[in-house]
């Protein structure tokens, strides 16, 4: 069944766009909560004359989400959590500490459901999380999980010498 959205929805399209869904989906959520009409003659008429007015709320959105891009884009954000003994969290980080932490830290509000933890965090260090803004464009920020900014600086280094180590070893038994 083809409809026309009236908004955004995620997987599918955006504002004016007409696309094909199944029937139950259109009847049973789409209309009733007034996020697409069906795609008639007089439907798609209408959204011809209104196309102009959605092409610049779309530039404004979009400018919007780049602006937003540019705040947290790189930026690191900390939450606070106990850790016991080799770095395993006593629970886990959400979407929700995650959005929670970026307006605590960046003073920027981002909803929980546009952080892409996809499985919670569950052990201590910097973790990379991204952020869908709108459409394709996304930011990626950098959460610190029971360490500080230098902790997680220092922690790539020691990764680093132990891959080294190994590298060396690997060398001399191939030597010999």
């Amino acid at each position: 069944m083809k409809v026309i959205l009236l908004g955004e929805i995620k997987g599918k399209g955006g504002e004016g766009d007409v696309v094909d869904v199944a029937q139950g989906y259109a009847e049973n959520y789409l209309f009733p909560k007034k996020l697409a009409v069906a795609a008639t003659k007089g439907n798609l008429k209408q959204l011809e004359e209104r196309r102009n007015n959605i092409e610049k709320r779309e530039a404004v959105r979009i400018a919007d989400a780049n602006a937003l891009k540019e705040s947290i884009d790189g930026k690191s954000v900390t939450v606070d959590a106990k850790v016991g003994d080799e770095g395993v969290l006593f629970g886990s980080v959400t979407a929700s500490m995650v959005a929670d932490a970026i307006k605590a830290d960046l003073g920027v509000e981002v909803d929980r459901k546009r952080v892409e933890l996809g499985k919670p965090i569950k052990v201590a260090g910097a973790h990379e999380v991204p952020v869908a803004l709108y459409r394709e464009i996304r930011a990626t920020v950098t959460v610190l999980v029971g360490v500080t900014a230098e902790e997680a600086v220092e922690e790539p280094e020691a990764e680093e010498t132990a891959e080294e180590a190994v590298a060396e070893v690997e060398t001399e038994a191939a030597a010999e």
